[in-house]
């Protein structure tokens, strides 16, 4: 097996602005042994950028880097963490109150395909690496709009409780990865709490730079 030196490593971040506080810290410790791009903001251009980038780089793993908010005290702002797996809120039956996740109206978003061994995916993906589990949090949410209010929390977390943090791109790009077999790490820095719109009260600098220095220590790691 490759170790971490000679290992081709595919990091994106969303956007910009991301890419921009994060793509300093990381480019020493990927080398010529990886690359850094955009996947894009939102699970649609995150999902067919990373399906691009994936076919025509080849690499051995993904990690996606950028912020994220979180879903409950438990994870501090301006601090990262590693997630051990991603789910979709959005997709499925109706809205608000009425809504009802694809799985839970047993529609999956992939039904599996047995001649190309792609596995069946529902509303939640494992996107844990082999490597260790170093600030290893649990569940990332991913939705098209990020919460605006303390109720879109609330809706939420009602269908998926151990949510710890909210995204927009880390179910597309699980989706894409787990359909190549490609593994996968997802890293997102704290910049605030879902649902305040307050940006008085946010720390996106320095979740970045949480975010670049975890996804400094993952490179390192041979799967």
């Amino acid at each position: 097996m490759s170790d971490a030196a000679d290992m081709r490593t595919l990091i994106l971040v969303p956007t910009d602005l991301e890419r921009r506080v994060i793509e300093p810290i990381v480019a020493p410790a990927l080398g010529a042994a990886g690359v850094l791009e955009l996947c894009g903001f939102g699970p649609v251009a995150a999902a067919a950028r990373t399906a691009l980038l994936v076919e025509r780089l080849h690499p051995d793993r993904v990690v996606l880097v950028g912020i994220a908010g979180r879903l409950n005290d438990q994870l501090a702002i301006a601090a990262a963490y590693r997630f051990a797996q991603v789910a979709c809120f959005g997709i499925g039956v109706g809205s608000g109150e009425a809504f009802l996740p694809a799985g839970a109206a047993e529609w999956p978003q992939w039904p599996g395909d047995p001649g190309d061994g792609s596995p069946a995916i529902g509303d939640l993906i494992d996107c844990r690496s082999a490597g260790p589990a170093t600030s290893r949090a649990g569940l990332l949410l991913t939705a098209c709009a990020a919460s605006a209010t303390p109720d879109d929390v609330r809706l939420r977390k009602r269908w998926f409780p151990a949510a710890a943090a909210e995204d927009m791109e880390g179910f597309a790009v699980a989706f894409a990865c787990r359909l190549r077999g490609v593994p996968l790490d997802v890293i997102r820095g704290i910049s605030n709490t879902a649902g305040d719109r307050d940006k008085t009260r946010w720390d996106i600098s320095g979740g970045l730079r949480a975010a670049g220095d975890l996804a400094v220590q993952t490179i390192a790691e041979a799967p």
